[in-house]
């Protein structure tokens, strides 16, 4: 690449990072403002449940007077009305939980380490990254194992930044795994899968894992995985900048190892290793 084609690659790269900027200040607005109708849905989910308990112990204690077909049928009404209730309130907390770590990602605070549960964030960024693959490309399906290890510590991380890492590390995976089954084609016998684990390594360290079966990694593009603005991705599809931006969160704020391995045609393992606490 000659400094003409470096430079013109730059200013691309430049154009696209303003831009999103801007999608990125759009979209905090939009979840901070979707967050404050979300709080309703869930107050009132609650509030009806206990009316719904109100009304069930009601008609207990009136059962003798209600013909014994209509009490059966109100039984009923009451059971659908208690599942009902519950599906808005965990799908509502779930949609709290998703708008926070939006506005945790696009507004958090710099370098602030903060207890984090890792097996959480981890969980919210990997659907995160699927859905948004989803939206982007047609038809994109893929199976996500997972495997976390809810009783590990809370580690002192840049929240956010834990956050970038493992949506880098996703999107590559399943774009990995999207592409092969374009090559391959629909009619072919495969199974996009990615396998996604956070346990601890040992008693300072918890270790992240993703890994897919994709198109797997050249040994060239091995290689070159970590450089300033390298990308096997087509314009528009990436940045180059997100593995390198993945490794100096790892290995340079968090004082952690990031390592892979991969084969072409085979797939691709990420293996993030971060210490619980702060490493000075």
């Amino acid at each position: 690449m000659n400094d003409n084609e470096r430079i013109a690659l730059l200013e691309q790269q430049l154009k696209k990072s303003q831009k999103l900027a801007s999608i990125g200040t759009l979209m905090a607005g939009i979840t901070h403002e979707i967050q404050n109708p979300l709080n309703f849905v869930i107050n009132f989910s609650k509030m009806s449940s206990k009316l719904v308990t109100d009304l069930e112990d009601i008609i207990n204690d009136n059962i003798d007077a209600i013909d014994e077909g209509d009490a059966a049928e109100l039984r009923d009404i009451l059971a659908d009305l208690k599942e009902n209730m519950g599906k808005i309130d965990e799908h509502g907390e779930r949609a709290i939980s998703i708008v926070r770590n939006i506005l945790l990602y696009s507004r958090g605070v710099e370098d602030a380490y903060v207890p984090t549960d890792i097996p959480h964030i981890v969980k919210e960024y990997v659907w995160l990254a699927y859905h948004s693959m989803r939206a982007n490309f047609k038809g994109f399906n893929v199976t996500i194992h997972e495997d976390y290890d809810t009783s590990l510590p809370q580690a002192q991380v840049v929240t956010q930044d834990i956050c970038r890492a493992v949506l880098n590390i996703m999107n590559n995976a399943c774009y990995a795994v999207w592409r092969k089954q374009q090559a391959l084609g629909e009619e072919a016998d495969y199974q996009p899968t990615i396998d996604v684990a956070v346990k601890a390594q040992d008693a300072s360290n918890i270790l992240i894992t993703i890994a897919d079966n994709g198109e797997g990694m050249t040994a060239e593009v091995q290689q070159k995985l970590y450089d300033e603005f390298f990308t096997t991705k087509p314009v528009g599809h990436g940045t180059g900048l997100g593995m390198a931006l993945t490794r100096d969160i790892i290995e340079h704020k968090h004082k952690g190892h990031i390592t892979f391995t991969s084969q072409e045609n085979v797939g691709t393992t990420f293996t993030l290793s971060i210490p619980i606490r702060r490493q000075a």
